[in-house]
């Protein structure tokens, strides 16, 4: 008897009450429907919020695609013959954390030109089709190099041109001083030249300086 009586309880307790032939809304199902609001809209801003736009392996320059098919599986890791694929980060974003974004700290992608005959391993690989396929070096852009003149060793008159002997798809040129400088409209991002930047090694840019002189960019920045 006790338990029905509770049951009833509850009931009356979360039931629309109706006045004059409309519905009343609880305090209890205000509250319910805040809380749940809420929650749905912070879920949607913690995704960019304090992160920057990430560049993403070939096939995967669909933002929103990516992330809402990557299981985070972690297969375009594994198959990265030169090992340029890494896991986002918090600081990228909660729900980026473990999807694929380029890392062009030792290595460079030709799309798996040598190792597959330019069709991408990852995208082969990807289950969800998060990577999809379609991309290739004259195709797929990952993002474009930019260059800080502030931070490169070749405006300070040392003479270094690495990034322009790395680049083989003729996106760099050298000025009348020869220092290199981007080809926006040629480059595909495959991040050659951010790979053999020395800057930070040589310990002769701006006190601070975090990066490499020449960093490759997502198109949407």
């Amino acid at each position: 008897m006790r338990e029905e009586e509770e049951t009833m309880a509850d009931t009356e307790n979360t039931a629309a009450p109706k006045k004059e032939g409309r519905p009343v809304i609880t305090r209890r199902a205000l509250c319910v429907g805040l809380g749940g609001t809420a929650a749905l809209l912070g879920l949607g801003a913690v995704r960019y919020a304090g992160s920057a736009p990430l560049v993403r392996p070939p096939g995967g320059q669909d933002e929103e695609a990516l992330v809402s098919a990557c299981i985070r599986c972690e297969k375009c890791y594994e198959v990265c013959p030169r090992g340029v694929i890494a896991p986002a980060h918090l600081e990228d974003g909660i729900l980026n954390m473990r999807t694929p974004v380029m890392n062009f700290d030792a290595n460079w992608c030709d799309w798996c030109t040598e190792e597959n005959g330019g069709e991408p391993l990852c995208v082969a690989s990807c289950p969800t089709e998060a990577l999809k396929a379609g991309s290739t070096p004259e195709t797929g852009v990952l993002g474009v190099a930019e260059l800080n003149q502030d931070l490169c060793l070749a405006y300070r008159l040392i003479g270094c041109r690495f990034c322009y002997d790395a680049c083989q798809f003729e996106a760099m040129e050298l000025d009348e001083n020869n220092r290199p400088y981007v080809i926006a409209d040629a480059c595909n991002g495959c991040g050659a030249c951010e790979s053999v930047c020395v800057s930070l090694q040589n310990g002769s840019i701006s006190a601070g300086a975090t990066e490499r002189a020449i960093i490759v960019r997502p198109l949407e920045s």
